[in-house]
Order: C-alpha cells, then sequence, then structure tokens
C-alpha cells in the first residue's frame, strides 16, 4: 500500500465537486451552456470499504469516478486522497500518487489494448514506474494466479479469452501496483449473470485481503447489496440519499431510491406480495444541461408538493442516513 496518512482518517473525501462540461456552438465555438454531469457532490470512502455508487444510466456516476482519477477535469471543488488536494497537485506529484489509485472499466474488451499480450499489458505499470523486482514473467505469473487464471497464458492475447476471464486480466492490471484505492466502474454489467458471481467474489477476498477501498459503480442494485458497505444514491449530478447499504435497501426514504429498489426483479411469490406498491417512474430523466429548478427529481416523483417545484431541499440526517427531501 502506498497512503501514509493516519488510519482513522478517510482514504478519500470529496467536498462540492462539480464535473461541467462546456456547450460549445457556432462558428467561433462559443460556451451557451454547461452539461452538470457532477453538480455539488460530497462522499467520502474509509480504508478497507466498499462504496456503492447507484444511479440511472445518464445521472453522472462514471463521470464523477473518472473526475476522481483526474481523467475528467473538475470545474471547482476538493478531491482528498491521503489527506492531499488532487485538484491542487502539480504534474509530478499527481503522476507519483496515481500509483495508490487505479480503475477497472466497465467493457473488459474495449479496455485491453488487443496488440497486447497479457504479460504486456498486466505488468505495464510495473515497468512505468520501474517496480519490477525480479522479471516481468514472475509478476505477471503471480498477478495471474491472484485473479484465478492460468500463469501460462501470459503469452496470449486479449481476444484469446472470454468476456469474464478479460474482466479478471483487467482486475490484475489494476492491482498491479498494489493501490489503495480501486473505482469499479460497472465491472460486471457486461457480463453474463453467472460470471458476474465470481467477478464480484474475487473483488470481495482481493479487497479483504490487501485491505483494498472500492468506489463500485453500478445501476444494478442487487449486486451492489452484495458487496458494499455504504451506498449512495446518485440522480442528475447530484446524491440524494446514502448510508449504510443495509439500511437503505429495508429502509429507503427518497422516493427514487424506492423505485430503484422497486424495480428489482423478485420471485414470483415476493412479486404478488409487494404487487399493490409497484413504483413506476414516469418520463424519463432531464437534460443535465437544463435541470428542473427546486428538486431536481419533482418532474418525475409520485410525491411531488410546490415546494419541491420552488426549493432545492436540504440534508436530512438520521444517524447514519442521509436524505435531501422535503418529505423529511
Amino acid at each position: 500500500m502506498n497512503c501514509k496518512q493516519p488510519k482513522k482518517s478517510p482514504l478519500l473525501e470529496v467536498c462540492d465537486l462539480q464535473t461541467w462540461f462546456p456547450i460549445k456552438r457556432g462558428i467561433m465555438a462559443r460556451t451557451v451552456g454547461y452539461v452538470r454531469a457532477v453538480d455539488i457532490v460530497s462522499l467520502h470512502i474509509n480504508r478497507g470499504e466498499t462504496l456503492g455508487l447507484v444511479g440511472e444510466s445518464g445521472c453522472g456516476k462514471s463521470t464523477l469516478g473518472r473526475t476522481l482519477l483526474g481523467l475528467e477535469k473538475a470545474r471547482r471543488g476538493k478531491i482528498l486522497f491521503c489527506g492531499k488536494n488532487l485538484l491542487e497537485l502539480n504534474r509530478r506529484e499527481l503522476r507519483e500518487i496515481r500509483k495508490s489509485m487505479q480503475i477497472i472499466f466497465q467493457d473488459p474488451l474495449t479496455a485491453l489494448n488487443p496488440k497486447m499480450n497479457i504479460i504486456d499489458i498486466i505488468t505495464e505499470g510495473l515497468v512505468e514506474f520501474r517496480l519490477i523486482q525480479g522479471t516481468r514473467e514472475d509478476h505477471a505469473k503471480r498477478l495471474m494466479n491472484e485473479v484465478g487464471l492460468d500463469e501460462e497464458a501470459i503469452y496470449r492475447y486479449p481476444h484469446e479469452f472470454s468476456g469474464g476471464q478479460r474482466q479478471r486480466i483487467n482486475i490484475a492490471r489494476a492491482l498491479s501496483l498494489r493501490p489503495d484505492l480501486i473505482v469499479c466502474d460497472e465491472p460486471v454489467s457486461a457480463l453474463d449473470v453467472s460470471v458476474q458471481a465470481q467477478v464480484i467474489n474475487l473483488l470481495m477476498d482481493l479487497r479483504d485481503r490487501y485491505n483494498l477501498s472500492y468506489l463500485f459503480i453500478s445501476h444494478n442494485l442487487s449486486v451492489v447489496s452484495n458487496i458494499a458497505h455504504r451506498m449512495a444514491v446518485m440522480y442528475l449530478g447530484k446524491i440524494v440519499e446514502y448510508g449504510p447499504t443495509g439500511d437503505i435497501i429495508k429502509n429507503p426514504m427518497h422516493p427514487y431510491t424506492k423505485a430503484l429498489i422497486n424495480a428489482v426483479p423478485k420471485p414470483d411469490s415476493e412479486e404478488a406480495k409487494h404487487k399493490s406498491k409497484r413504483i413506476i417512474l414516469n418520463g424519463e430523466m432531464p437534460s443535465p444541461s437544463t435541470p428542473p429548478s427546486g428538486c431536481t427529481f419533482h418532474t418525475r416523483c409520485m410525491e411531488a408538493m410546490n415546494i419541491c417545484r420552488e426549493k432545492a431541499p436540504q440534508e436530512v440526517k438520521s444517524g447514519k442516513h442521509g436524505v435531501w427531501c422535503h418529505l423529511y
């Protein structure tokens, strides 16, 4: 592990983070507006903890994860990692801290260079940071064993593996530098259901073995509920509810969270019990370039009141469970 911060402090702390993308039009490419992909988000992740980030496609989950790693440029806010604000570091300082932060991308095939064999892919970071001790082959075989793949396959190419095996290779690459934090950007959404469970179990085993911290991004609450200690629900660039995973699953407070949980498929016996409570969201998510006034969810909320259209809700907290909703 690379981080030397005191163990009681959060490994990652995000304060009022904004990531906006300019909308340019005309011959002069004049900025006429912004897409508010991430809009005033605050969260934290402790050591050895998994924070699940859930929400519909287009709500800003992946943009938030990419901003934390510097793959997207933040407009304002703070990203404190190991006590250092990443947005204030120079290129040399940021390069050094990149060893402690890695990412697993959603599509296991496009995330791998088809012209590189596996030994080059999973040891590339070690070579770049001059951390090779012994031979590249020894490191590659060790990493392949850690993710449950045949160590003799290190000279094969990505197209020779199945989707689940390719995602294990992506995990091996992320693990190679022994990071403190890994952003998992929907790492199982492109895999078969049976393979999803295997990859989730692998991630949990590696987390416990190396005391890793994960930001686990997904739209699948069933998957998140199995791996995450805490959960944050995101809608239109904002966090609308957060808390321990068990609390949110058993006692969701925000109408949007209730709708997401209600949409998870259930066995027929359970479906009959909950049929009368079915929650169906109306319409589609508004454009993040022109978010609604007041509570951004009021245009689709079954419980919207007049105040929801006029005023943005403040945080209401009960223990470790927080929600932004006028109902409370």
